[in-house]
């Protein structure tokens, strides 16, 4: 003897506009095209400041709850480059349709955002990478 929750009839009609949707509709859904992948716009100067801004804060916070400068800024790189990379296919509009690899794009980041940690929060920023920072920023200026 089997006892049974829910009557046949009862399965057979939620199943119905379950087997419709599969069958009809699913196909639909599936087969339609990722529209995000085909509008990827260089970023530009007001973009990579947003991220270097959000990067800078977060090694900013980071340093101040303890975590280890250079894990907070692979992680603040790590993301700035994948936002480059996903929303933005790795390109920037000053640099033409010249996609940087990445490597380049990670070094680009983390001397964009510990530049600007050194004007947000210079503390969290340990003196030897301070004084990089600011020995390149010398050799840059010539």
């Amino acid at each position: 003897m089997s006892i049974q929750i829910f009557p046949r009839n009862l399965l057979n009609f939620i199943n119905l506009p379950i087997f419709v949707f599969l069958t009809i509709l699913e196909p639909n859904i599936i087969n339609k095209e990722i529209k995000a992948e085909n509008n990827l716009l260089p970023a530009t100067e007001k973009d990579l400041y947003l991220y270097k801004g959000m990067g800078a804060s977060y090694l900013c916070i980071a340093s101040k709850a303890g975590i280890e400068f250079p894990k907070a800024v692979g992680v603040a790189s790590a993301t700035y480059v994948q936002v480059l990379e996903g929303k933005h296919g790795g390109l920037i509009k000053n640099l033409g349709n010249n996609k940087l690899d990445r490597e380049k794009l990670f070094s680009g980041a983390e001397f964009q955002i510990v530049t600007t940690a050194l004007q947000y929060c210079p503390d969290s920023v340990p003196k030897k990478v301070r004084k990089k920072v600011k020995k390149i920023l010398k050799e840059n200026k010539k």
